[in-house]
């Protein structure tokens, strides 16, 4: 399915140990970037976020904020060892003396110290796994939003492509018309000027207006392109690159098509073409 790479999330869950969440946020870009924001007593977790995003996602900014609000320790039941507790003070101050700069440690850091709070080995190890969980149904949650928005995208895609397949019917309805008439506006113009030319030199000429009126390969390579642009959209993961690379080809041949117009239908036609294209171009750079 098709996955936009704009999407947010957010994740909160309630423990007696205090409370955690999680936003996800994610815009797009070439490739996949991540970047955490948590408390530096989580910060140890950032290896295995980090792979649960690679193995889910493959491109777009992703920035993944976690919460954490520690309840009071005084009414939940935790007990803290004073002993412990003044002698990690005391060795931070005669830290500090030595390395003033150093960044003063937040509670939680305080609190994972061995020996501070009572059994503290396990409890922490228990908000760590809460805190992957919940990630992982961040992320989850986050790739549902990425795909409904992309349904979004390729539902306007479709309308493009729609619109594109009209305008190369309709010309290639037309193109004979045209022909025919750009050669009768030739051996008009030639009549009028009373040109005396050879057989041989009058049906060059008409060939050279022939060829320049006939669109018929660019037209043909444009359908074809929109035949492709929706085989990728039905292709399993990422597509938005080769959706990108379409556009361009797209484009391409609507700017031949523009450059070999020699009546006014076909410059409307190929005017039209691009503005679509370019719609197009603007919501793909949003897909995965």
């Amino acid at each position: 399915m098709t996955a936009s790479m704009t999407a947010f999330s957010r994740q909160e869950a309630v423990f007696d140990w205090g409370t955690i969440s999680w936003e996800i946020r994610s815009v797009n870009q070439r490739y996949l970037e991540p970047h955490f924001r948590m408390p530096e007593g989580f910060r140890e977790l950032e290896f295995n976020l980090r792979d649960q995003l690679r193995k889910q996602l493959t491109r777009g900014k992703v920035e993944c904020q976690l919460r954490f609000q520690a309840i009071d320790k005084a009414s939940s039941g935790l007990n803290i060892n004073a002993d412990n507790a003044q002698s990690l003070a005391q060795a931070l101050q005669a830290l500090a003396q030595h390395m003033p700069n150093l960044a003063q440690p937040t509670a939680l850091d305080v609190l994972q110290y061995p020996g501070i709070l009572a059994d503290s080995g396990n409890d922490f190890d228990t908000m760590k796994k809460e805190v992957l969980a919940l990630f992982s149904a961040g992320v989850k949650d986050l790739i549902q939003v990425r795909l409904r928005e992309g349904k979004a995208l390729e539902e306007m895609i479709h309308q493009r492509l729609d619109a594109i397949d009209a305008i190369v019917v309709e010309v290639q309805a037309k193109l004979p018309e045209i022909i025919a008439a750009q050669k009768q506006n030739l051996l008009d113009k030639m009549a009028e000027a009373k040109l005396e030319l050879e057989p041989t030199r009058v049906e060059q000429e008409i060939v050279i207006v022939a060829q320049k009126a006939d669109v018929a390969e660019e037209l043909d390579r444009l359908a074809a392109h929109t035949k492709e642009v929706r085989r990728q959209l039905k292709q399993k993961g990422p597509i938005g690159r080769r959706l990108d690379f379409l556009m361009q080809e797209l484009n391409r041949e609507a700017n031949t098509l523009s450059s070999k117009s020699i009546v006014i239908e076909t410059t409307q036609s190929a005017v039209e073409l691009k503005v679509l294209i370019e719609q197009m171009r603007e919501q793909i750079q949003n897909i995965e």
